[in-house]
C-alpha cells in the first residue's frame, strides 16, 4: 500500500476551498442514442455475445442477430419471436453507440434507445399475437427453508450486475443488487429456451453466485455444451442447490412478437 506524507490538520483546513453543493445531473429522456454505428460481423455460434455499457456513455453490443436484438430490446424469449426474413436469425451485427446526457442510462433506458435504433436502422415493424407457449415458472424450492441467498449489501441506487461468464465446461454468474425480475428477465431473453415467469414472491434486491454446466438448449446454442465430467452441475440442479429456487415446466399465454418488416441496415 502506498504511504502518504502526513499533513498537519491546520494545513488541511486552510487549504480547503469553499464548495457549493451541486444539484445532481438531470436524467435525459434517453429516447435515442446520440450516434450509433451498426456493422455486420462474421461471428457465429460459440462466439462471444454481450450487451454492456463501456463507461458512462458508450453502449456496446457484440455478435447479435436481429432476432436476439429484438428479444433483448423487448425483454422476450427468442422462441416467442417469429416472422420476418430468414436473415434475422442468421446475420450478426455489432453496435457501438453514444448515449446522451451526463449520467449512465439504466438497463431499461438502454433498451428504450435500442428499440428506437431497431426501428430507425433496421426498419423493424411488428405486431403482437397472444399465443400459448411452453414456459417455466420460477418458484422457491422449499417454502419453509426459503431461498439460499441474502438481501444485497449494495446501495439502493446502485445498478444491478447480472452477467454470465463462460469458462471451459461451466458458466459463472455473479448476481449483485439484482431483483427476481432482473433474474427472470435474463433467464428468458438470453439463457433458457422458453419464457420464464416469476412466482417466487420475493421483493427487494439480492446478492448471489450461480455456477452450472451449460447444454446446447441454452444461450440460443451459442455456448458449447459442457463435457460429462464438468465440475459444475446442470442448470436446473444448480439453481436448486445453490439458490434454493426451482423452475417448473408448464404452459401459459405470451404476447408473442410477429415481425412484419425488417431490412438490413445500410452502411454507416
Amino acid at each position: 500500500m502506498k504511504m502518504q506524507r502526513a499533513i498537519p490538520i491546520a494545513a488541511l483546513i486552510l487549504s480547503v476551498p469553499t464548495i457549493f453543493a451541486q444539484p445532481p445531473a438531470a436524467r435525459p429522456a434517453f429516447d435515442a442514442f446520440e450516434v450509433a454505428t451498426v456493422k455486420p460481423v462474421e461471428g457465429g455460434p460459440n462466439s462471444n455475445r454481450f450487451i454492456r455499457m463501456d463507461g458512462t456513455h458508450r453502449f456496446i453490443e457484440t455478435n447479435y442477430t436481429l432476432k436476439l436484438l429484438i428479444a433483448a430490446a423487448y425483454n422476450m424469449n427468442p422462441e416467442t419471436i417469429s416472422g420476418g426474413p430468414g436473415w434475422i436469425e442468421s446475420d450478426r451485427f455489432d453496435i457501438a453507440a453514444i448515449t446522451p446526457g451526463e449520467v449512465q442510462p439504466t438497463h431499461d433506458e438502454q433498451m428504450k434507445m435500442l428499440r428506437t435504433l431497431l426501428a430507425d436502422r433496421f426498419k423493424l415493424s411488428f405486431h403482437r399475437e397472444p399465443k400459448q407457449f411452453s414456459i417455466y415458472e420460477l418458484e422457491i424450492a422449499n417454502a419453509k427453508a426459503g431461498p439460499k441467498f441474502k438481501p444485497s449489501a449494495a446501495a439502493p441506487d446502485e445498478a444491478p450486475q447480472l452477467v454470465g461468464i463462460a469458462y471451459p465446461d461451466r458458466i459463472h454468474m455473479p448476481g449483485r443488487n439484482a431483483s427476481m425480475g432482473d433474474f427472470v428477465s435474463l433467464l428468458q431473453r438470453a439463457i433458457l429456451d422458453r419464457p420464464v415467469v416469476d412466482k417466487t414472491g420475493l421483493a427487494g434486491r439480492f446478492d448471489f453466485d450461480l455456477d452450472w454446466a451449460p447444454d446446447d438448449s441454452q444461450f440460443s446454442g451459442d455456448v458449447k455444451s459442457a463435457s460429462a465430467d464438468s465440475p459444475s452441475p446442470p442448470f436446473f440442479t444448480a439453481i436448486q442447490q445453490q439458490l434454493g429456487l426451482r423452475l417448473v415446466a408448464t404452459r401459459g399465454p405470451v404476447a408473442a412478437i410477429v415481425v412484419d418488416k425488417a431490412e438490413r441496415p445500410t452502411a454507416d
